[in-house]
Parts: structure tokens; sequence; C-alpha cells
């Protein structure tokens, strides 16, 4: 029988274990990234225990599909068919762009990453959430970058109750599963990931290991307990989330937040297990934090009384189970050198290009050598393919000079042959840009029947132009 080692060396990188000191990771290639481990401490690390209450059997309302939890700390298997799910699986916290985006609120036992760019407010959206889910269950606030005099604070200049919100200060791990176990909270809040650490290795926070392991070992109290858990995460100059992509494959949901420069902020899903990834929240920043958008036209579109500047088409645009009408804005110039580009930052650029190509080849206009600038009103980012015609026609009207009318929305697919294809909830998109006063709705030709005259339909890229032009304000 091989003895057992008394020590590991692991890779602070990506947590690959190796027997003996490397000066290359073969795993990551990282050089001089080896660190020395004792086993027993590995044994000890109350990650992999996750204490002894943790794995005890859990009757809380709400935990009853999960399986049985033997005091042996196993889960004893069961046969598929015949677990019975809970009824009530969700917490709903009452925060309807909230519960939008997680699919109508938090699974209970899942874990959710939260992304965004540090001061959009993703603490203070925790916190209104916090107060929020305190209606219907416990909840533990866990802060490893402010004390809790400072989150008291916060929720006093807030104005938000915070009878049932217990606080910890700390982000060592191992005091985390104490207060964990004592609070049995429902709902548990860790701000931010990158702070977390535990004491059985020796590396510092926000290092591959410290982060996999503290996760890890939140989640899976979590997960037997029944409880919901928020991670607040750190992002990168690229905007991509900070820390090991293992992170986000560990967790259930993640979440962006992000923001147009303005103070609207939208929450997206790039991954949900327990829900759609299409849906988007919409919040304003006020002087008492976060307020859910309501009304998402004040904000892109713009109310005139005067005919429609050259460039600016309204599109009624897909966005999960609602649908927006937003405002395309573009803008064409001669180009530098008589070599045209494109600048699109909230529509994908190279979508952008292919619609310039489609213009100049069967629309007659030529874009080749002009610059084109490409703009969502409001700072949203778009990327169905119901924006396309509302685009090109964008285009054609900022490189002419051709105002369109103010009453218009367009939507539809722009293929390389220059026909015009349907989009998905053609109806419910004009519907919805009737009510908001526009008359005059323009879409592609298939996908339309007789009985539903609520738009004029065209067939080609040219036919579209030709029709776009005759309204006039």
């Amino acid at each position: 029988m091989a003895k057992k080692p008394s020590t590991l060396f692991l890779c602070t990188q990506c947590g690959h274990e190796e027997g003996r000191w490397l000066g290359k990771c073969p795993a990551c290639g990282e050089w001089n990234s080896f660190k020395e481990m004792k086993v027993e401490n590995l044994d000890s690390n109350p990650v992999l225990a996750l204490g002894k209450s943790a794995r005890k059997k859990v009757t809380r309302p709400g935990n009853e599909g999960q399986g049985t939890l033997e005091s042996s700390g196993e889960m004893v298997p069961q046969v598929l068919s015949q677990v019975v799910p809970h009824t009530q699986s969700r917490y709903v916290s009452g925060l309807n762009e909230l519960d939008r985006v997680l699919g109508g609120g938090i699974m209970r036992g899942s874990s959710i990453l939260l992304g965004g760019e540090p001061g959009i407010g993703k603490s203070t959206l925790m916190l209104q959430a916090a107060s929020a889910y305190q209606k219907q269950a416990d909840v533990l606030y866990i802060s490893g970058e402010e004390s809790a005099s400072h989150i008291k604070l916060r929720a006093d200049r807030l104005g938000i109750p915070i009878d049932r919100i217990h606080v910890l200060a700390n982000p060592q791990l191992e005091i985390i599963l104490e207060g964990l176990n004592k609070v049995q909270p429902s709902l548990i809040i860790v701000d931010s990931v990158q702070t977390l650490l535990t004491q059985t290795l020796d590396s510092a926070p926000g290092t591959v290991n410290q982060m996999k392991m503290s996760v890890y070992g939140i989640s899976e109290w979590a997960r037997h307990n029944g409880a919901g858990v928020f991670f607040i995460a750190h992002v990168t100059k690229e905007g991509s989330i900070a820390g090991p992509k293992l992170i986000e494959h560990m967790v259930d949901g993640v979440l962006m937040f992000e923001h147009s420069g303005a103070e609207v902020r939208f929450l997206r899903a790039h991954k949900n297990r327990f829900g759609s990834v299409d849906e988007v929240g919409l919040f304003i920043m006020g002087g008492e934090g976060l307020e859910e958008l309501t009304d998402p036209s004040k904000v892109f579109l713009v109310d005139r009384d005067t005919p429609m500047p050259p460039g600016v088409v309204a599109a009624p645009i897909f966005e999960g189970s609602r649908i927006l009408v937003v405002e395309i804005q573009a803008l064409t110039i001669p180009a530098q050198g008589g070599y045209g580009r494109v600048y699109s930052d909230r529509i994908d650029a190279r979508r952008i290009s292919r619609i310039c190509a489609v213009l100049e080849k069967h629309g007659g206009i030529r874009l080749s050598d002009q610059d084109v600038y490409v703009n969502v009103a409001g700072g949203m980012k778009i990327a169905e393919v119901g924006v396309e015609l509302p685009a090109a026609l964008a285009i054609m009207s900022a490189r002419t000079g051709q105002s369109l009318s103010r009453h218009l929305a367009v939507t539809g697919e722009v293929s390389l042959s220059g026909e015009l294809r349907p989009v998905s909830h053609e109806k419910q998109r004009f519907t919805a840009a009737g009510e908001l006063g526009f008359i005059h709705r323009l879409g592609p030709k298939s996908g339309r029947t007789e009985k539903e005259p609520s738009w004029t339909s065209v067939g080609t890229i040219q036919e579209a132009i030709k029709k776009s032009l005759t309204w006039s304000d």
C-alpha cells in the first residue's frame, strides 16, 4: 500500500495538484505558481467538511424534494421518477425587474453571481433586495469590504427596513460557516467574492484557490439547507467578471449589471439554470437608490413635436418576455483617405458592416467611402435580428439626408440577397408600437396573414426604402 504523502503542492492560478514542486504548472502553464500545503490541513478544511450541521437532515419548508440527508453526512441516492419537487421552490423579492431576470425569483438552494463595474450599484441593489426578501425569509449579509456600521448607514440613507437582516462583516470562510449554522438564513448575500478567504490555504484573498474553495463552501451550505445565495463579483477593465472562469461554472446563474453612461442600469442574465437568459431588468439610479423603470419609452424614445431628423428610426425589439420600442440613430460622414469604417458599440459592428454591404449592393446607396456611426438611444445593447431593417433605413436616411416619419416603426431581418425575413412576435411588436402612437408600421412581407393588416409589408430592401419615404409628417 502506497504511503500517503504528507504534503501536496497546489498551483495558485488553477488549483492543479502535484506531489512535488514544479517550476511550471503543466495545467495552466504559469511559472513559479506552486505552493506547499500540508495534507492534514486539507483533511480538516471546512470547505470539504462543511461542518457537521451543514450535512444534517434539513426540514426547512421548501427543501422536501432534495432527498434525505442522513446524519452520516451522505446523500441517499433516489430514483429520479420518485423525486417529488416542492411547489414553493423560489423566493420572490417583489422587485419585479430582478425577479424577471431570475426567472420568477431566486431558486431555493441555488447560487447567483452578480457582476458589474465599480459604483454601478451592485451593493445597493443587493441591500434593497435583502430588504424585500426579509418579508418572507431571514437574510444574512456577509461583507468583506464594508463594516456593519457602513451598511447600516447606507440602509438608513435608502430608507429601507432591516428588521430581519443579519450582518457579518468578516470574509473568513470558517467564521462565515459558523455564522450560517447559527443564523440558518434562507437568503445569503456575499459582498464580495474577491475578498473571501480560508485559513487552510496559504495565499492572499482573491487568488484562484481562495475564491474557488470559499465559493464552493458557501454554495454547498446553501444547497444542503435550501437557501439562496448571491455572490457580488468585481469585473475586469474589459467588462468580464474577475477571477477564474470556474466560478461561473460552479454557480447556477450569472447576472451582469450594466449602464449606458446615464442613469439607466441594465440587469442581464448570462447564465440561468432555472430561467431564460433573454430577459433584461431596467433600473434608474435615483436619490433613494435604484428604482424600477416602469415606462421604458420615456428613456428609449425622444418625444418630438417637430419632424424627425435624418438618420433616426423607431424599432420595436423583443427582449425576453416584453417588447421595447427604441430609437436607432445613424450618421454618415466622408471617410478620411477614402476608406470607410463602422463605429457601433450598441449593435454589433459586424452586423452593421453587413447591412452597409447589402445597402450598397441591392439598395444603390454608396457607403464604402463613408464612416458610419450607429447608436441606440438610451444606451441599450441590442443583439436580436429584428434591428437589422431599422438600422438599414436609419443608415439610408443619414446618407441621403431624407427624414423618415416620426410616426414610423420598423422591424425585420435583412438577408444578404436583399430580401427581408420575418422575425418572431411580429404582431406583438407592431401592436406595442401602435399603443405608443406609431401609425405607420413597416415589416417583412412573409410571415403575415391577410387577417392581420396591422402593418405594411415589403419583400426586399429596395421596397422598404421606397415605401419608408412615402410617409411624411
